[in-house]
């Protein structure tokens, strides 16, 4: 994939949407291009927070540890990106996220993602957005599953 397209794909993705094509371009330029085989790790739940990941291609699990081994909690597909939260709150990583097929994404450095914030303010909202989506989604999964629970006993 060429530096033009590595920039139309983030493009795609929401929360690159709004930011001027040129620094696109030295996102794209300073991000590191890396592919995964099936069932191969982009990171796993612990690990430091060094970068975030933008799927290019492929698709990938977010699998959490629960006392009974790995759970999965969501799917990313292409254009997702994945890795933020752990940048932003300067954590450990919060899940594993594991490739379901072979994947290429681009790997955006914790300096530069920051640097990228630092001129892009709107991005947050962006982030905040998306946060909101998950966190959203989780309280609905969570009420689900309890009440399955409930039922179930």
């Amino acid at each position: 994939m060429m530096l033009k397209d590595e920039v139309q794909t983030l493009r795609q993705v929401p929360l690159f949407s709004r930011i001027a094509p040129a620094k696109l371009k030295l996102l794209a330029f300073a991000s590191d291009r890396v592919s995964y085989r099936a069932g191969e790790n982009l990171f796993r739940q612990g690990d430091p927070g060094d970068a975030a990941y933008v799927i290019l291609s492929g698709r990938a699990d977010i699998l959490a540890e629960s006392p009974n081994g790995q759970i999965k909690v969501a799917e990313l597909d292409d254009n997702a990106i994945v890795g933020e939260i752990a940048i932003l709150c300067d954590i450990s990583r919060t899940a594993t996220v594991k490739a379901a097929m072979p994947l290429e994404a681009l790997r955006i450095r914790k300096d530069d993602f920051l640097k990228l914030l630092a001129d892009y303010p709107d991005m947050m909202f962006e982030i905040l957005r998306s946060l909101a989506e998950r966190l959203t989604r989780t309280t609905t999964e969570l009420t689900e599953a309890r009440a399955q629970a409930k039922n179930s006993s």
